[in-house]
């Protein structure tokens, strides 16, 4: 008898422990993130209201525009590689962070917002790349102000093309949504316990692929996950980009004059690479580039990506 009360004991102390660990994990993560987040960004007042947005790098400008789950520290993340050839601007879009929601949350409306953003910088004409559903914002942009847009790159782009939604969660992922949608807690105990599961489900990339690139090439995943957090900031924009990359796209994708790069990858779970050929088939001279593996984060493919980008749209070399 005293040998199980002993043991029970035990157990209720390791249980006590083990959720002490946990309390003070997720806090640790969440004052991480702050401090990750805090004094990098700027406020800047549109049509729309205040959009967040950060400026980083040299060169001629270049607007990175991050995808769901993002914000400005995804964007400054997707380009970290150009930051030695390019002034980035990262915006936060509406819904994200400390961005604005207006009542017209398009991404058409999130189009003139940039443009408003860049007056406030005293930009006149820059490059533009779209990452996931910011590739909708970026193509929005590149019709309302083609006068501004010098360039668009539409990377593993998220749009519905077809009348038919290309991401289709299975039941466990869409749980795994549901149960992370507005929840900081939620989102660090899964990213936690089960990454690979939440590298596959949130960010559409195969994890088998994390045991065949490097180690930048991982961690960069790591870190992309990780940045999620605060997803309880980034609800209502989670929500805006899931309704306007799954019905069918308003934009008049044949109508862009901007010269046009899109990239993909063939094996991206959320489909982009089927997304890619149709856009590159609409937008006339588009260049297509569609690796055969890299999943939604174009994992293995970062260096690729940048090279292509600076070869596009970069400045010539010295």
């Amino acid at each position: 008898m005293i040998g199980r009360r002993a043991l029970l004991a035990g157990m209720g102390a390791a249980a006590l422990a083990g959720g002490a660990w946990a309390a003070g994990a997720f806090r640790a993560r969440m004052a991480a993130t702050k401090t990750r987040l805090a004094f990098r960004s700027h406020l800047a007042e549109t049509r729309s209201g205040p959009l967040e947005y950060a400026v980083a790098g040299q060169g001629p400008p270049l607007m990175m525009i991050h995808g769901t789950g993002g914000g400005f520290d995804q964007g400054l993340l997707f380009a970290h590689r150009l930051r030695a050839r390019f002034q980035l601007v990262a915006p936060s879009r509406f819904g994200y962070l400390r961005s604005a929601f207006p009542e017209d949350a398009s991404p058409a409306a999130q189009a003139d917002a940039l443009a408003d953003l860049l007056d406030h910088l005293g930009i006149g004409r820059l490059a533009v790349v779209g990452g996931s559903a910011g590739a909708l914002t970026a193509g929005e942009f590149a019709l309302r102000h083609p006068h501004r847009c010098t360039h668009l790159v539409l990377l593993v782009p998220a749009a519905n093309l077809t009348g038919r939604d290309p991401v289709a969660f299975g039941a466990l992922q869409r749980l795994a949504v549901d149960a992370v949608l507005g929840s900081d807690l939620a989102f660090w105990a899964l990213s936690s316990l089960a990454p690979r599961r939440m590298i596959r489900t949130l960010l559409a990339t195969d994890p088998a692929l994390l045991d065949r690139v490097g180690r930048a090439e991982r961690a960069r995943a790591e870190t992309i996950l990780a940045q999620l957090l605060p997803i309880s900031r980034k609800t209502e924009g989670l929500r805006n980009d899931g309704h306007h990359a799954g019905t069918p796209s308003p934009t008049a994708w044949t109508d862009i004059a901007a010269p046009t790069l899109i990239l993909s990858c063939e094996d991206d779970l959320f489909g982009t690479a089927a997304t890619a050929r149709l856009m590159a088939d609409r937008i006339a001279g588009a260049r297509l580039t569609i690796w055969p593996e890299g999943g939604h984060i174009w994992l293995g493919h970062d260096a690729d990506v940048a090279r292509e980008i600076v070869a596009f749209a970069g400045p010539a070399a010295p």
